[in-house]
């Protein structure tokens, strides 16, 4: 990094799991209190138009920590199971990896959902770059020998110290994963499945209510031990919540008028707290980058999680969680910290961004990704002219330039009906929209504008290299894009 900024020495990003664009309080919601949320934004930078590289979990992590499209790794659609292998080769360059040979201390803490390389019980490995890999997002993992340590986790990719767990809230294994295997052996069938939750196995005395209480406190112990070192760190913090099952603690049952989802988005709010709290006490507050965002859009089709009605966690957005449509990929992104001005981003932005741009902010190397440093964080970035993409669950190509968006697909993608197919650029079926005087994505100007999707899609494949093989075999009924 050049200039007269000195490098940033310490870089939290908080990921939240499904939580909405209209979730928090800086962004409008009204029935669930994030007051430690609010402060951050009110102190920093609050980005309006910014997007997760995929609608759902895991593509959407592999782009944060990779800086790399989702359609780089063996996974061109869905996501993974709490058992399935990592997506993430050993020869691509992480986040954490470029921090840490930067000098920076390592540490992931709670939801992985990037796949973790485990033994099966005949002995036998299965990795994602198999010919023919398929997810398995519905695997019990009673087939795993949870006395063997997992290969390709979190260690392995660049960070020192990993404590979380291996999937959603809703998958098995139910228990805790610390550096490469799991703590105690789960040995018998999940108690009580709640909402969504798979069968499988449990460690005995396992608590649902508890992972995330228990994430915050080995974070904060974590950073409390590299502040007492003046260690420089590099902490990724990835909360269950509010993802379902939505389970908070006694201490904030009631906390929101939005149910079970809004009292989980309150457990976030109750988590960012904590780390502030800690920091503070260390008066490293201001000179410590602190990210937050979400994965993804938050999901609406599960009204017994609570009120989406009055309580909109997408905003005005149109669709949810796993959707082409903004309320599945546009996010909430909050950044404070040293050089980090105060006010409000309209600039369109992409969590792939967040790799080169953390890397410029503390002199660490940035290999050659599809992310670019955002402007209004990075010491010297220009402004950022591209296209930009994005995927659906069932992996349609979104693609933004300017206030233009094509989808690839003739319906979500994703969760909300019509869920659609995908089709060719130059299919006369797929989705245009003017996001500047149509943000609601009502009125489709593809029949009026034939062409430009193909121009678009041009434009995507001369930056990025991007091909037919990267999507799902049976996605394209027309000629080929």
């Amino acid at each position: 990094m050049t200039g007269a900024a000195p490098a940033v020495r310490r870089v939290i990003v908080f990921l939240a799991d499904d939580l909405g664009w209209g979730d928090l309080g800086s962004y409008g919601a009204e029935r669930i209190p994030t007051p430690h949320l609010d402060a951050l934004a009110a102190r920093g930078m609050r980005f309006t138009d910014c997007h997760a590289a995929s609608a759902v979990c895991t593509p959407s992590r592999y782009g944060l920590l990779t800086g790399r499209y989702p359609w780089r790794s063996p996974l061109h659609s869905g996501v993974l199971g709490g058992t399935d292998p990592s997506i993430i080769a050993p020869s691509v360059p992480t986040l954490a990896g470029s921090l840490a040979a930067a000098g920076l201390r390592t540490g992931a803490f709670g939801k992985w959902h990037l796949g973790l390389d485990w033994t099966s019980r005949d002995g036998s490995r299965r990795t994602a770059f198999d010919e023919g890999f398929q997810p398995d997002m519905q695997a019990s993992g009673r087939d795993v020998d949870y006395s063997v340590p997992f290969r390709n986790g979190p260690i392995d990719l660049g960070f020192d110290r990993f404590f979380g767990i291996a999937g959603s809230l809703d998958m098995p294994p139910y228990c805790f994963l610390e550096q490469d295997r799991t703590v105690g052996i789960p040995s018998v069938e999940k108690e009580e499945l709640v909402t969504s939750q798979r069968p499988g196995l449990q460690v005995p005395g396992w608590r649902d209510d508890q992972v995330d209480v228990r994430i915050a406190d080995e974070a904060c112990a974590w950073i409390v031990e590299r502040l007492a070192e003046d260690e420089p760190f590099f902490a990724y913090v990835a909360s269950a919540a509010p993802h379902r099952p939505c389970v908070p603690p006694e201490f904030v049952r009631g906390a929101s008028r939005a149910g079970a989802r809004g009292d989980a988005v309150c457990l976030v709010d109750w988590m960012v707290g904590r780390l502030l709290e800690v920091l503070e006490s260390h008066a490293t507050l201001e000179d410590t980058l602190f990210v937050f965002t979400s994965d993804n859009g938050a999901p609406m089709i599960f009204p017994e999680d609570g009120d989406v009605v009055e309580h909109r966690p997408n905003g005005a957005w149109r669709g949810q969680k796993a959707d082409a449509w903004e309320g599945g990929h546009r996010v909430p992104l909050l950044a404070a910290g040293p050089g980090v001005p105060a006010g409000t981003s309209d600039e369109l932005v992409s969590l792939l961004d967040l790799f080169p741009t953390i890397a410029a902010m503390t002199d660490a190397a940035a290999p050659d990704a599809d992310g670019e440093p955002i402007p209004a964080l990075a010491p010297g970035a220009g402004s950022v002219d591209r296209v930009l993409g994005q995927q659906a669950f069932d992996g349609a190509l979104v693609l933004r330039e300017g206030t233009a968006k094509a989808i690839l697909g003739t319906g979500s993608g994703g969760f909300s009906e019509p869920v659609g197919r995908l089709v060719a650029a130059s299919s006369p079926d797929g989705q245009l929209y003017d996001l500047s005087v149509d943000p609601a994505e009502t009125r489709n100007l593809w029949p009026e504008q034939p062409d430009r999707a193909q121009r678009m899609l041009r434009r995507y494949r001369d930056e990025t290299g991007f091909d037919d093989t990267f999507l799902p075999r049976n996605a394209l009924e027309d000629d080929a894009c």
